[in-house]
């Protein structure tokens, strides 16, 4: 019995031993709760004690305890707001993820030293920086996977669900998403793009091959090309790196200490190297800079990680938060090479804490060849100096082949996205959904085949017709790939008369485009019809007429033929035939004015016409039928030559026209942008002033870039002219010294149009006739100036346009001075 009482002793001490003696084990990972990357070197305390340590280069740590010091660890790090995070004290090991919010960077602390480290680490890296930018080499090449995800954030499910239209959205997307942490996200959107990037110095060329894409929501071709690395190629060594369409100032420009104070803040080794962590913060307010920090190599001073933020009061529209951050890796003894790319952008067009958008985009490079044949040799397929090819088949790769084929392998919510986008586009109730979203922010409602609208055309009035209804109809990709076809019927209560348009179109290729249109077209005209501008017709129009000016009313049979054809290297041509009626009805001079004989009808035109477009570069958002673009990083040039022929569809003019123009637009870091338009024309012939050269003016407050603004329409005719219009947008300019508008991020801008034309003697006669209220310049000089505050409230713009020659006749009822408004979305 005693035996057995000391055994039993023994083994409950022995118990007890394994059980206090136990090892406790923490460890987890530091990350960026916004980019949800790594902190290296984040300090890791036990609270109230003085155990601790540093998380390694990849954020990590690890603590092995018999008993925890303290149930709470504090965590810091220089740009970060310090974190307590509590430890479970009954579980012997703890993994965790902590997420640190950013903090700031003590850009208000100032310390006097004799001598700036920072400065002096800063101005090695622009001494070495020749030899780290990846752009030094002839030529190089790499693999390269993209990965974009766009989320839409701060969604209420429960006020959602409330409104009775949209219940049924809301308990769908509430059995689809995960809302019980914190914000609540809607997947909208995820793609992969894998392909091979190709660059060579002499000559310059560029070439990108995609070989795979794995698009998940809306799918677009020019979208997948322009998530590629021929358009999101971000290079820090640049002296400026570009966010939306704001060019910033990089923190390693050549002229970085003039725009940023720097300081060294830790020394730390990692594999085998030596690196320095360098802080850099804005020196002012209100310009286009960034704050952050990055781990610069002590040998070659090259940078190894760059973490960029904009600041609070960065001049960028809608955007909540942003981070940018650039990782090298050493490819050899002493080569660093871009590895990862990762940008994530919070966007809040409504405001902090309302329904807005996050996008994340990661990139990542593999398989680095450098000064290489082979790059060389598949760059001599370049046509251009720059091309995206997508093979046949790349949106259609196995799961198999993205499981082997990523860089990365897609987290467990990244997977789950993918499932949920699948299952909402697919569900019935949500198709609806973003149907009716669609249908009011454009316009244009989808059903079946067919496409209704815009709605904003369905009612109007006007002095002519009265009320006006009007009632548009037309296919969409459903009903054929290749041919679209529009029309619309308008009817005006006032004069009684049924008008309308019918237009066909037919898309045989896409790249380069080729395709054919025709129309016939009666209805009156509505003035100069340009992208982002207002005409006359439509609801907008009735509230913003210049009071006084008599309304001008037209009415124009026509019927069109096209033939367009576009080359790789961006030259273009548009070949027409048009045979055109004008019927003046109101305050312009009559038909009846112009009679012609021979069997000629007055004011009816047959002619043929050329336009040449050469736009090198040029890029384009595309849908199925159309394209928008994007612009050029060259001048635009285009030439126009038109011939008409007298007698064919008794047509009563015989004539030669010829006109032509170069824009731009320019970027001038960091002093804001510019933009120009230069044009010149002749005519040649005696014609009435519906076939001359009429001056584009603007009866309406709401300002036309397009058009002269305190110039009425058909005030200026003119049969030879030149033109050059200047905008200049100089950013927040005297207004970043104000502290309410740099809050308010409002915009400064200056603007210049001007003019000269005259008119030959024969057509003077034949349009100058009494009750005319035609003028020429005569060789004079039309200018009006402007200047204004842009970006109010985010969306408005406000021009005050001075009309300084010449001076307006009292009779035309034209302003020497006028105040107008515009809707301008933009970064």
């Amino acid at each position: 019995m005693k035996r057995l009482i000391i055994l039993f002793s023994v083994f409950c001490i022995i118990i007890n031993c394994s059980v206090s003696g136990q090892a406790k084990i923490i460890s987890g990972v530091i990350k960026d709760s916004h980019s949800e990357e790594p902190v290296p070197f984040a300090s890791i305390l036990f609270k109230n004690t003085k155990i601790g340590k540093l998380s390694d280069s990849a954020g990590s740590f690890t603590f092995h305890f018999d008993k925890l010091p303290s149930d709470t660890l504090l965590v810091t790090c220089v740009g970060y707001q310090p974190l307590l995070y509590v430890i479970h004290k009954f579980k012997d090991s703890l993994l965790a993820n902590i997420l640190m919010e950013r903090g700031t960077f003590n850009e208000d602390v100032v310390i006097r030293i004799k001598v700036n480290k920072g400065l002096l680490l800063w101005r090695k890296i622009i001494k070495h920086k020749d030899r780290n930018d990846r752009y030094r080499y002839q030529n190089f090449s790499y693999e390269l996977y993209n990965k974009l995800e766009l989320d839409i954030k701060n969604l209420n499910f429960d006020k959602l669900s409330k409104f009775k239209p949209l219940r049924p959205v809301g308990n769908l997307i509430r059995s689809n998403v995960d809302t019980s942490e914190g914000l609540q996200y809607l997947p909208t959107y995820l793609t992969e793009v894998l392909s091979d990037y190709y660059y060579q110095k002499k000559p310059e060329k560029f070439r990108e091959v995609i070989k795979a894409a794995n698009t998940n929501g809306v799918k677009n071709e020019s979208i997948v090309k322009l998530l590629g690395g021929m358009e999101q190629n971000i290079d820090v060594y640049k002296n400026f790196i570009p966010v939306f369409d704001k060019q910033f100032i990089s923190p390693i420009s050549n002229n970085g200490d003039y725009y940023y104070n720097y300081r060294v803040t830790d020394t730390q080794f990692f594999n085998h190297h030596k690196f320095y962590h360098l802080v850099f913060t804005p020196r002012r307010k209100g310009e286009n800079t960034f704050e952050g920090d990055c781990w610069v190599n002590d040998s070659t001073f090259a940078i190894q990680k760059m973490n960029l933020r904009l600041g609070k009061e960065a001049n960028v529209n809608f955007l909540d938060k942003l981070s940018l951050i650039q990782e090298y890796s050493l490819i050899n003894d002493s080569t660093w090479f871009l590895s990862k790319d990762k940008f994530v952008a919070d966007i809040s067009p409504l405001g902090k804490g309302k329904p807005g958008f996050i996008g994340r985009k990661t990139t990542t490079y593999k398989n680095i060849i450098l000064n290489d044949s082979s790059v060389i040799k598949e760059l001599s397929h370049n046509k251009i100096k720059e091309e995206v090819v997508t093979l046949p088949g790349a949106g259609e790769k196995s799961k198999d082949f993205w499981s082997s084929s990523r860089h990365e392998e897609l987290s467990n919510s990244e997977k789950a996205i993918i499932k949920m986008i699948d299952t909402l586009t697919n569900a019935p109730v949500f198709k609806r959904f973003t149907k009716t979203i669609s249908f009011i922010g454009t316009g244009y409602l989808d059903v079946g085949n067919y496409q209704f609208g815009p709605w904003y055309n369905f009612f109007t009035y006007n002095g002519w017709e009265g009320y006006r209804m009007r009632f548009d109809i037309g296919t969409n990709h459903h009903f054929d790939k290749h041919i679209w076809w529009h029309g619309y019927l308008a009817y005006g209560f006032g004069d009684r008369k049924l008008k309308g348009k019918a237009e066909l179109f037919y898309l045989p290729k896409k790249h380069p485009r080729l395709y054919l249109y025709g129309s016939y077209t009666n209805d009156l005209d509505f003035g100069q019809n340009y992208y982002g501008e207002v005409t006359s017709d439509n609801i907008f129009a009735l509230a913003i007429r210049k009071p006084h000016v008599p309304i001008k009313y037209m009415n124009v049979v026509e019927k069109r033929f096209e033939f367009f054809n576009e080359q790789r290297s961006g030259l273009s041509t548009l070949l027409a035939v048009t045979h055109k009626k004008f019927n003046p009805l109101q305050n312009i001079p009559p038909k009846d004015s112009f009679a012609l004989n021979n069997g000629r009808e007055a004011l009816s035109t047959f002619e043929t016409s050329l336009k040449i477009r050469f736009a090198y570069l040029e890029k384009f958002l595309e849908n199925e039928f159309f394209r928008t673009s994007l612009g050029s990083p060259y001048p635009i040039g285009e030439l126009y030559l038109s011939k008409g022929f007298a007698g064919v569809a008794k047509s009563g003019y015989n004539y030669f026209k010829i006109s032509g123009s170069i824009s731009d637009y320019i970027k001038i870091p960091p002093y804001g942008s510019f933009s120009f338009n230069i044009y010149a024309g002749r005519t040649f012939g005696t014609l009435p002033y519906v076939l001359l050269d009429i001056a584009p003016g603007n009866e309406l407050y709401y300002y036309n870039t397009y058009a002269f603004n305190t110039m009425n329409r058909y005030e200026y005719i003119h049969d030879k002219y030149a033109g050059l219009n200047l905008d200049y947008n100089i950013g927040n300019g005297i207004f970043r010294f104000i502290n309410f508008t740099r809050k308010m991020k409002i915009r400064q801008f200056f603007t210049a149009k001007t003019l000269w034309g005259s008119l030959s003697d024969a057509n003077r006669n034949l349009n100058f006739k009494q009750g005319s209220t035609f003028q020429s310049l005569n060789g004079k000089t039309y200018l009006e100036i402007g200047t204004g505050v842009d970006n109010i409230l985010r969306v408005f713009r406000l021009d005050f346009v001075w009309r300084l020659l010449p001076r307006p006749l009292p009779s035309i009822n034209s302003e020497r001075f006028g105040i107008f408004g515009s809707f301008r979305i933009s970064f």
